[in-house]
């Protein structure tokens, strides 16, 4: 494939998947971004697909644009995390009709600039006034990701004399965890759904200027031509929708275990009545 990041399949290498490869349906490529609420919604499908529904499941971690570019081309066949319509727009502009929108899988996603809730300001506009208090810097993740062209806007709109850190979802993590540790002031590229907001007692900076949008949506965008070639993923693909207490528990179960996979099929297990809703009939 042209992706070589992180590839994986659903099953772990010491435990088979359901059937073993030569009695799956099929391959079924997923695409997905290093961010929590997308590992989350990506490896729940996948479980959904080898578990029950047969299909072999490749993974594979990408850069934004990246995941465009192969539902475009025809070498993957879904992603569960294009936010729309700020964050992703400009992607979703570029593959135009070569991908199929879905429409949202959740409701209510947001981005900004995010603080522990002890900071004492609370809008973008404030922060040069205390730029010593932050070192000068807003920590952010990788610099394909639409939150950091979001960021790097905010930066000229607002005339912020601050560096934009490049870095990562786990990164921006750990930053903002040792600062709350020691009691320091620290911002970040943050959005929700994450399970950073049930750890910590955090606020979003406001944005006056609306450089970061309002809510968006989170949807479901597949290669074109899936419907005709694997109806029944199609259909799961369609179906699929979440809410807040839904991708909470997927994301905590993950930072809680360690291991994404392990918690998609621990939380496929425990919530078979929403799965259920999702799958064609003839798995239910």
């Amino acid at each position: 494939m042209l992706f070589t990041l992180e590839v994986s399949g659903c099953g772990s290498s010491d435990s088979p998947t359901t059937g073993g490869s030569e009695d799956t349906k099929g391959k079924v490529e997923l695409l997905y971004v290093e961010w929590a609420c997308a590992r989350a919604s990506t490896h729940v499908m996948a479980d959904i697909l080898e578990n029950i529904m047969g299909y072999e499941v490749e993974m594979t971690s990408v850069a934004a644009a990246a995941m465009y570019q192969g539902l475009a081309s025809g070498e993957a066949d879904a992603i569960f995390t294009s936010w729309l319509p700020l964050t992703h727009g400009e992607y979703m502009n570029q593959v135009g009709d070569k991908v199929e929108d879905l429409g949202p899988n959740y409701e209510g996603a947001r981005i900004g600039i995010v603080v522990p809730s002890y900071v004492k300001i609370n809008s973008i506009e404030e922060l040069n006034g205390v730029k010593d208090k932050f070192n000068g810097e807003i920590i952010g993740i990788d610099p394909g990701a639409g939150i950091m062209k979001a960021s790097n806007q905010a930066l000229n709109d607002y005339n912020l004399d601050y560096e934009l850190v490049e870095g990562s979802d786990a990164t921006m993590v750990i930053s903002l965890k040792q600062a709350i540790e020691d009691n320091k002031w620290v911002a970040v590229t943050g959005w929700s759904p994450h399970w950073k907001f049930a750890e910590w007692d955090l606020k979003y900076l406001e944005d006056p200027k609306k450089v970061y949008g309002d809510a968006e949506t989170i949807n479901t965008v597949v290669r074109q031509g899936l419907k005709e070639d694997m109806p029944d993923v199609y259909e799961l693909f369609d179906n699929f929708y979440w809410g807040d207490a839904d991708i909470g528990s997927a994301m905590a179960l993950a930072e809680e275990l360690g291991d994404s996979k392990a918690a998609a099929r621990k939380w496929v297990e425990e919530n078979r009545d929403l799965v259920n809703s999702w799958l064609p009939e003839a798995y239910k």
